[in-house]
C-alpha cells in the first residue's frame, strides 16, 4: 500500500511568543519548533497501517531547512522516505494544500494522513483542500480507522458527540487526539534515521488567498477583586456584575 503523511514544522505550545517587529509572523528568536503535536497521530496511523498492509509511508513537509528537523522525527518514527517541499514563503492554507497535492498525486497513493490542524494558525482546512484538489474522499477528525480492502470505516468526533462514516480509498484521514498513542522514536529508529534520504523539491510559485495584516497579543486579564467576605457583600456583587461585566 502507498502512504503518504504530512507533517509541520510548529512553535512549541509552551514556547513564550513575541511579536515580530513587522507585526505581521512571531519572532521566532528563542522559539523552540517541533512536529506539529496533530500530526504524531498521523505518523503513528501511517505506520499502522503499513504494518498491517505493507508498502511505503513518505512524509511530505512544506517550509524552509528547518522542517527537516521534523521530517527526521517521522523518519525516526519509521517512515521511509522523506520529501521537503523548499520555500521561504510564508504560505497560507490554500498555498500549502496547492503544495501538497502538486506532490501527492505524484505518488498515486492509496491513503493520506495528516493532523487535523497546525497549533500555529488552526485553520484545520488544509486536509479537506488537499482532498478536493486531488479528487480524494477525505474524513476529519478521526478517532478510529479500520481499513478493509478498498473501503474505509471511520469514527469521527463532531460537537456533541461522534459519528461513523464509510468511504472508499484512495482517501485522505485528518488525525483527531484519541486515534492512537503515537510511538517514541527509539535509539536504533534515530540512528537509522539519519541515514533516510530527504529530497529537496521547490514548491512551484503559489499565490495566498489571505494576507495577515498586523498580529497582536490579546489583552491581558484584568485582576480578580473581593467585595466582601459574606452575605452583606450580595447587593455590590449584583451591581458589579450588572453594570461591569453586563452579564445581565
Amino acid at each position: 500500500m502507498k502512504i503518504v503523511v504530512c507533517v509541520s514544522h510548529v512553535p512549541d505550545t509552551a514556547t513564550k511568543v513575541k511579536i515580530g517587529a513587522d507585526e505581521k509572523f512571531i519572532d521566532p528568536a528563542g522559539v523552540v519548533y517541533i512536529i506539529n503535536p496533530y500530526d504524531e497521530f498521523a505518523v503513528e496511523e501511517a505506520l499502522k497501517t503499513k504494518e498491517k498492509f505493507g508498502g511505503e509511508v513518505i512524509t511530505i513537509s512544506v517550509g524552509g531547512d528547518n522542517n527537516k528537523e521534523t521530517i527526521r522525527k517521522a523518519l525516526a518514527m519509521g517512515t521511509d522516505k522523506g520529501v521537503l517541499l523548499k520555500t521561504d514563503k510564508p504560505l497560507d492554507s490554500f498555498g500549502i494544500a496547492k503544495a501538497l497535492s502538486d506532490e501527492i498525486k505524484n505518488y498515486q497513493p492509496d491513503i493520506v494522513f495528516m493532523g487535523k490542524q497546525s497549533v500555529d494558525y488552526d485553520d484545520a482546512i488544509v486536509g479537506q483542500l488537499t482532498s478536493e484538489m486531488l479528487g480524494f474522499s477525505c474524513i476529519s477528525n478521526v478517532v478510529d480507522l479500520k481499513i478493509d480492502g478498498q473501503k474505509i470505516t471511520a469514527e469521527r468526533e463532531i460537537e456533541g458527540g461522534k459519528e461513523v462514516v464509510e468511504s472508499e480509498l484512495p482517501i485522505i484521514i485528518t488525525a483527531q487526539k484519541g486515534l492512537n498513542e503515537p510511538r517514541y522514536a527509539s535509539l536504533k529508529g534515530i540512528m537509522a534515521a539519519k541515514k533516510k534520504e530527504i529530497e529537496e523539491k521547490k514548491t512551484g510559485e503559489y499565490s495566498n488567498l489571505i494576507e495577515v495584516i498586523s498580529m497582536k497579543k490579546p489583552q491581558a486579564k484584568q485582576p480578580g477583586r473581593i467585595v466582601g467576605t459574606d452575605v452583606s457583600a450580595v447587593p455590590e456583587l449584583v451591581k458589579l456584575l450588572h453594570e461591569e461585566a453586563k452579564i445581565f
